[in-house]
């Protein structure tokens, strides 16, 4: 599982113009399903995002998790974090999770995620979304399980 962390001002995602999640200062987490992934990966990530201190205190040191700040996040499921570049000029997905396994395991790590106390939305599983993001910093983190 791979999940790319952006702390963001503002984040919105859009499904046929339709506003379908949005938020203020927090985190936009695009996540990647792999071959293999379990509820495993979603435990570490989710414990790993939840306490990670990438927001700035009152001395504008990373000292501060999402959770310490009252910080919100949305999730957008993201096939192409497994992107395999390295034949040709077309980028091969083999080792990304078929939807019917990851979908589920997307709407657990939201669950999961909100289970930690942060409030959480999501995009729309296998739609084309129009993701917005407001980069804080900017401060893009990336997380691997």
């Amino acid at each position: 599982m791979r999940a790319l962390l952006q702390r963001v001002s503002h984040g919105k995602v859009s499904v046929a113009g339709k506003s379908i999640a949005e938020i203020g200062h927090g985190l936009v987490i695009l996540l990647g399903v792999g071959e293999g992934d379990s509820k495993a990966e979603i435990d570490y990530l989710v414990k790993k995002i939840a306490q990670m201190r990438i927001f700035e205190d009152e001395q504008g040191k990373m000292n501060l998790s999402v959770l310490d700040i009252g910080g919100e996040a949305i999730v957008v499921s993201q096939f192409t974090l497994y992107a395999d570049t390295h034949k040709g000029r077309r980028p091969s997905f083999i080792h990304a999770a078929p939807p019917k396994i990851a979908e589920p395991l997307v709407e657990q790590f939201v669950e999961t995620l909100t289970a930690q106390g942060l409030k959480t939305q999501s995009g729309e599983f296998g739609a084309n979304m129009l993701v917005e993001i407001d980069n804080d910093g900017p401060v893009t983190i990336w997380l691997e399980r």
